[in-house]
Order: C-alpha cells, then structure tokens, then sequence
C-alpha cells in the first residue's frame, strides 16, 4: 500500500506543478506548496527533494520552451534565475522537513508564509546579483527588494491557496481510505 501512497502524492504534486500552465496573476503558483507538500509527505528526504524538483522542472520546460519558442528559434532547458529559484525551493523543502514532524493547520500555515519568504528573499537576491537593472550594492540590493514587494502577496496567496488545496486534498483521501498514510521508503 504504500507504493500507492507515493504514486498518489507524486500525482498530487506533478498536478500542482501543471497548474502552473494555466493563466494566472503575477507569483500566484504552487511552488511553495508543491516544497512543502512533498516535504510533509514523502518519508524519505530524497523523494522530498527529488519528486517535487522533477515537477517543477517539468513544468518550467514546458513553460520555458513554449515562451523561449514562440520569440526564438531554439529550445531552452533552464532559465536565467534557474539556481535562485530552485535554490529557494529547496530550502522550503527543507523547511517543511523541519516543520512536519505532524501535519496541522497551524504548521501548514507556517510553512505556507515562511516559505513565501524563503523564496522572496532568495529569489530577489537572485534579480539583484544576476541582473543589469541594479547596481550590486546596498542601495541596489534594497531597491530590488522594493520593486519586489508589490509581488509578494501573489506568492503567499499562491502558496496558502495550494498548500490548502493539497494538504487538504490528502488528508481527506487519507481520511477516506486510510491506506494511503505518507510514504516510508
């Protein structure tokens, strides 16, 4: 039974990420909550790392090509913030490691926003020190993170919103049909 626990949380988790391809607001998207997710449920860390990376990784390739394709002739595999945006993910993986010993609201809900700052922070360095639009100084580093801010709320309200989807979604599957407990390999 609990290989069909690892199949239905990759399932979750590979279905988050592809909700990335549809049409929505600046930030609003499951990366937050896909880290968290498989941080809560895959018993092993490298599955907690692993599944949750390929999915994003899937849906960037295909987010990126088709973007990258329609404007050059080309096919594109990582994008220009690649090691900042999967940097931060991963510490929110690492987060949820930490967090979720137990899954409760009010440790999904911690995840949720110190994981929405995790990846602001992270990510925003990543602007600042690999983009011409600010200077590489202090001045700079604070700019970037003001321009910033008017984006933030998209990526906590993305993260809430998934994390309340999947975490929610599981455990009333788990509550249903109990065989479906997190994975231990």
């Amino acid at each position: 039974m609990k290989k069909n626990a690892f199949y239905i949380i990759a399932g979750f988790i590979l279905f988050a990420a592809l909700a990335r391809l549809f049409p929505h607001a600046y930030n609003f998207t499951p990366i937050g909550a896909i880290a968290l997710f498989g941080a809560a449920y895959f018993g092993s860390k490298k599955w907690a790392f692993l599944v949750p990376i390929i999915a994003l990784w899937v849906s960037d390739m295909i987010l990126n090509n088709y973007v990258y394709s329609a404007y050059y002739d080309g096919f594109a595999f990582f994008t220009s913030g690649f090691l900042y945006i999967y940097g931060g993910f991963a510490l929110i993986v690492v987060l949820g490691i930490y967090l979720f010993d137990k899954v409760t609201i009010p440790r999904v809900l911690t995840g949720a926003v110190g994981g929405s700052i995790i990846f602001f922070i992270v990510s925003n360095f990543g602007v600042w020190i690999s983009s011409p639009m600010y200077p590489l100084t202090v001045e700079g580093l604070i700019l970037c993170y003001t321009a910033a801010i008017p984006f933030f709320h998209n990526t906590l309200g993305g993260t809430l919103i998934y994390s309340a989807a999947l975490f929610g979604g599981y455990e009333y599957l788990k509550y249903k049909s109990p065989s479906f407990s997190p994975v231990e390999a």
